[in-house]
This record gives C-alpha cells, structure tokens and sequence, in this order.
C-alpha cells in the first residue's frame, strides 16, 4: 500500500467538529480552521500531518481515512483523542 496524505482538526467533542464542518461547506478554508481551532500541533501548519503508512495512526483515524477519496474530507471520527475532521489530499 502507498503513503496516505492527510490534514485533520482535532476538537474536544462533536458539537464542535460538527460546527467546523458546517464552516467548511460554507467556504471556509480546512487550513485556516485547522489553525484557529485544531487542539494538535498540527494546527498551525494547516493540519498538515504529511505522509503516513498504515499501521501509524490510530485504527478509526486510518480506517477513515482509508475510506476517503483524495480531495474529500470527513465527517467527526472519534478517537481517544477526541474528534477529528480528516481531509485526505
């Protein structure tokens, strides 16, 4: 299997992932929110969490973003964490 590429918004719990994404489909940019609102150091670069193999995220963040085509972006996906908005690009 190749690399994975992804972004992600980690939030403390639903409601506020599910608040981001309404913001998304606004037009409002992943990278910007990512940066203003992401809980993981990742947020000040966008989100940015670059290449990735399997086996080096936890299993409901890589399933997610298995399941995603390049350019879309997730719904909230639960993870010890908390919640994270994933974009695979």
């Amino acid at each position: 299997m190749s690399k994975l590429r992804a972004k992600h918004i980690l939030v403390e719990n639903q409601f506020e992932a599910e608040d981001l994404i309404k913001k998304i489909e606004e037009g409002k940019s992943f990278e910007e929110l990512a940066a203003d609102f992401s809980q993981c150091p990742s947020g000040k670069d966008g989100g940015d969490l670059g290449e990735f193999s399997k086996g080096m995220m936890v299993k409901p963040f890589e399933d997610a973003t298995l399941e995603l085509e390049v350019g879309q972006t997730s719904g909230p996906i639960k993870t010890q964490f908390g919640y994270h908005l994933i974009h695979r690009y």
